[in-house]
């Protein structure tokens, strides 16, 4: 009878451990809050009103003045000769005043084929005060990010097919060189590149002549960026765009263009730890434990090949990572354009979820385009916020002035 007991006890322990097992194996952590973050996030903010009034779409937009950013490879075909973009973004405008992102962008085609362009990006995280454990005001520092694209070149390669890239110094100044933490603190630099590639070829839509576009953007492959001597490297925002669209024109007067784009990190996920106490647990090194996914520290180009595998949660964490963007836009006899946009982002990876609309005014010497962002989910930094960018066309100045 004991020994029944003693048989009975010793399957009930293998079935609860199994069971216990079982349920570890079950656990889906694609359903857990699990988002990415990177050193100077501000390279992922759409720096113009037209995209950003369609949902950020750009990567496969009809070309304009501002294509050197979404992707360079569209500026081969600009139909003029010489661009010039300027924007200001207002940030967090509900809470501060001093904080926003400006960018000026030129761009000019020496022939047919070839278009090369520069670029600034300046953002200014306004005022802040470091005190000491007793209060005391220990500095006030103005921290500050820039990207300055050295030079970007598109390459027409046939009629239908263009391919570019670009190059970017980022300097990131945080702290003003405060200590933090215990430690000094310095500016972060880094050096990237843009590779990419646009497709645009003719079509008819019944009666109607149409433009189908194609493209892909892989940006900000670069060196990690460390704010001290003594800190982890963190990544850059090493990304992948992926986008279509399709341009109509109507009639003389009227026309309309749809656009998708899909937006993927290239940067490793953070795994799962496993747990012990109230903490994690370590190994003999004092590593945390991986229960699940793979280890973010690795190299630049490991870290973006490992970011399309590494999901603690597996493929459905992995999809749950992909961003998309619907835009549409309305131009009526090449003056006056109406725009809407919607952008997604799961709740688990950032939770951005809005839609967008602007409008675009054109007349001879520039374009003026107006954005404005509506949240869904959560608050965001430009909700209740009037972005606008205006640009120049060279070409239509030139045209003018030998009109009159």
């Amino acid at each position: 009878m004991n020994y029944t007991k003693y048989i009975s006890l010793l399957f009930l322990t293998i079935l609860l451990g199994n069971h216990q097992t079982k349920a570890q194996e079950d656990i889906n952590y694609s359903q857990f809050l699990n988002t990415i973050t990177t050193a100077v996030p501000f390279l992922m903010i759409g720096p113009d009103s037209r995209a950003g009034a369609m949902g950020d779409v750009g990567v496969a937009t009809k070309p304009d003045a501002n294509s050197a950013y979404w992707n360079t490879a569209k500026t081969a075909f600009l139909e003029q000769e010489q661009a010039l973009t300027i924007s200001y973004i207002p940030w967090l405008r509900n809470l501060v005043n001093d904080i926003y992102m400006a960018q000026v962008g030129y761009t000019w085609k020496p022939n047919e084929r070839l278009s090369i362009s520069h670029g600034l990006r300046y953002f200014s995280l306004g005022e802040i005060t470091f005190r000491g454990e007793d209060a005391s005001l220990l500095q006030i520092v103005n921290p500050n990010e820039l990207a300055v694209d050295l030079c970007g070149v598109g390459y027409k390669i046939n009629d239908y097919f263009s391919g570019g890239f670009s190059t970017r110094y980022i300097y990131s100044n945080l702290t003003s060189g405060a200590s933090v933490g215990g430690s000094d603190s310095k500016a972060g630099n880094a050096i990237a590149v843009d590779i990419n590639g646009f497709y645009k070829k003719p079509i008819k839509l019944g009666e109607n002549d149409a433009d189908y576009m194609f493209g892909f953007n892989i940006q900000n492959i670069g060196n990690k960026v460390s704010y001290s001597e003594s800190a982890e490297r963190d990544f850059i925002p090493m990304n992948l765009k992926l986008g279509t669209g399709i341009n109509i024109d109507i009639d003389e007067f009227n026309e309309f263009g749809m656009y998708l784009d899909v937006n993927k990190l290239l940067v490793p996920t953070p795994p799962a730890y496993q747990k012990e106490g109230s903490g994690f647990a370590e190994d003999a090194n004092g590593n945390y434990i991986i229960e699940s996914g793979m280890d973010p520290n690795v190299s630049t180009v490991q870290g973006m090949i490992q970011s399309f595998y590494d999901a603690p949660g597996g493929m459905e964490e992995e999809f749950n990572e992909i961003n998309w963007s619907l835009g549409a836009e309305y131009w009526y006899d090449k003056q006056f354009a109406l725009r809407l946009g919607y952008f997604y982002e799961n709740p688990n990876k950032g939770n951005r979820n809005h839609m967008t609309l602007g409008l675009g005014l054109k007349y001879q010497i520039f374009n003026l385009d107006f954005s404005y962002l509506v949240p869904f989910t959560q608050r965001n930094p430009l909700e209740n916020t009037l972005r606008f960018t205006m640009s120049f066309d060279f070409a239509d100045i030139k045209s003018a002035s030998e009109i009159n």
